[in-house]
This record gives C-alpha cells, sequence and structure tokens, in this order.
C-alpha cells in the first residue's frame, strides 16, 4: 500500500424503509479538516485522470455503480515511491480511500452505470489559483494502463 493512503472498510446499516451509509466521520483517526464536498461522475468505460494536488488530501467513497481508482506515488524519498495501487470501490465495495497530496491519481468507470464519486477534500477549491496538476491519461510515464484486463 502507498505510504499515507488509507481504506476505511465502510458499515452499511440497513432496515426496511432503505439504508444509512456512514462515509467520514470528524473523529476518524485520519480526519484533518473539512475543506468542501463535491460529487463526481465517470461514464463506463471512461478514464477521468491522471492528477495530484500538492496540499489537498482527498476523501474518496464511490456511492454509485462501481469505479476503478488507481493511485500512483511520484513522491521521491517515500517509501512507496513508484507504486501503483488500484481499488475497485462502489455498491459492491463500500470504502473510504483517503489520498495523501503529491499522489496521482485517476478513475475508470467500470460495470453498465455510472461510477458516482463523493470526495471530501480538506481544502476548498480556488478558482483563481487551483491545486489540481494535471497528467495525460495514456500518454505518461506512470506505469499502468487503463484497459480492462480480461481473462
Amino acid at each position: 500500500m502507498i505510504d499515507g493512503v488509507i481504506v476505511k472498510k465502510l458499515k452499511v446499516i440497513p432496515d426496511e424503509r432503505g439504508y444509512l451509509m456512514e462515509m467520514l466521520r470528524a473523529d476518524d483517526d485520519f480526519f484533518q479538516k473539512f475543506g468542501q464536498i463535491y460529487l463526481t461522475v465517470a461514464y463506463p468505460g471512461v478514464v477521468k485522470g491522471w492528477h495530484y494536488h500538492k496540499i489537498q488530501t482527498d476523501h474518496f467513497v464511490a456511492v454509485s455503480g462501481m469505479v476503478k481508482v488507481v493511485l500512483y506515488d511520484r513522491r521521491e524519498g517515500s517509501s512507496t515511491y513508484g507504486e501503483v495501487n488500484e481499488f475497485f470501490m462502489g455498491e459492491q465495495n463500500p470504502i473510504l480511500l483517503v489520498i495523501p497530496p503529491l499522489v496521482a491519481h485517476g478513475m475508470k468507470g467500470i460495470g453498465a452505470k455510472p461510477g458516482m464519486i463523493v470526495n471530501c477534500p480538506t481544502e476548498v477549491y480556488n478558482y483563481d489559483d487551483p491545486d489540481e496538476f494535471r497528467i495525460d491519461p495514456h500518454d505518461n510515464d506512470i506505469p499502468y494502463d487503463w484497459a480492462q484486463k480480461d481473462g
């Protein structure tokens, strides 16, 4: 696992009315601070990424569909520099994924319907000076191929 990445298995509490799933709590050991909450959607088969942040920590939860989220540790000096982690998250695997600053990440919608991720980053988005740095999803030096792996 990439240093600083945290996976929290989420508890789903069902009853006859539906269900409740807590995502992020202020008393979680890893909670830092609240920036904002937003929803991002990946259509089936579409790759959204790569990008990273210099300051922001992300907290991803896939709330509908399934999404493959891939992380790449690009932090020189990190004990896990160059490591790639792959997570399949969503309805069949309800987890919260903590992504530290400078770790490149991307996502791909998998399955038959759009994958929806709620993110609660530690920072608000600054439209004038965004803490977001993009890397081409396919033409880069990251050792990862987004193609579906059959077999």
